[in-house]
C-alpha cells in the first residue's frame, strides 16, 4: 500500500471565521463532529499538523481552532487546505460500507463484463452518493447512483465495480 493510500482526507478548511484565528471547517466524516476526535490532522503534503477543537456549528460546517493558528491572516492562508488522517485511526466499516478514497480508481464494468470507465470521484449532494465515472469518448464523464440496485458488486481486492446501468443513463 502506498503512503498516499495510508491517509484519508476527512475535512477541508474553507477560510477564516472571525478575527481571532478560528477557521471554517468542512467535515467529510459520516459523523461530522468526529473530525475533532482523530488526533492531529495533517496537510496533504504532511508538512503541517493541527489539533482540532470545534467551537460551534455554523452553516456548512464548524467554526474551529487549529493548534498554532492564532490570527485571521494565518487562518485565511489555510483556505482550501485539505486535512488528512492515517487510515489506521479511522473506524472499521460494516458490510457494504466503503471509504470514498477506496472507490476512486476502481474500474467499473457493466453486467456483461464490458468496461464502462474508472471512478474518478464520489459526490454527495444530499440525496445519496454518486460515482463520477470517467469514460473514453466524447461523453467522458457520467454520474452513477451508488445504490445496491445499480452497483451490486464492489470488489476492492480486485479493483472492480460491477454496475447494472439503467438504460439511457450513459447515452
Amino acid at each position: 500500500m502506498t503512503e498516499e493510500n495510508d491517509r484519508v482526507c476527512i475535512g477541508a478548511i474553507a477560510g477564516a471565521f472571525g478575527v481571532r484565528g478560528e477557521v471554517r471547517l468542512k467535515s467529510f466524516c459520516s459523523d461530522p463532529e468526529a473530525i475533532a476526535s482523530y488526533g492531529p490532522l495533517t496537510t496533504e503534503d504532511g508538512g503541517r499538523s493541527f489539533r482540532v477543537t470545534l467551537t460551534r456549528a455554523i452553516p456548512n460546517g464548524f467554526a474551529a481552532r487549529l493548534s498554532g493558528v492564532t490570527s485571521k491572516e494565518e487562518a485565511d492562508a489555510l483556505r482550501g487546505v485539505s486535512l488528512y488522517v492515517g487510515r489506521d485511526r479511522l473506524p472499521a466499516l460494516g458490510d457494504d460500507e466503503f471509504y470514498h478514497a477506496d472507490l476512486i480508481g476502481l474500474t467499473v464494468y457493466d453486467t456483461g463484463g464490458g468496461v464502462v470507465g474508472t471512478v474518478s470521484a464520489v459526490h454527495n449532494h444530499g440525496a445519496g452518493d454518486l460515482l463520477e465515472v470517467r469514460r473514453a469518448g466524447p461523453k467522458s464523464a457520467a454520474l452513477l447512483p451508488f445504490t445496491r440496485e445499480i452497483v451490486p458488486t464492489v470488489d476492492l481486492a480486485a479493483g472492480r465495480i460491477v454496475a447494472d446501468i439503467p438504460e439511457g443513463l450513459l447515452e
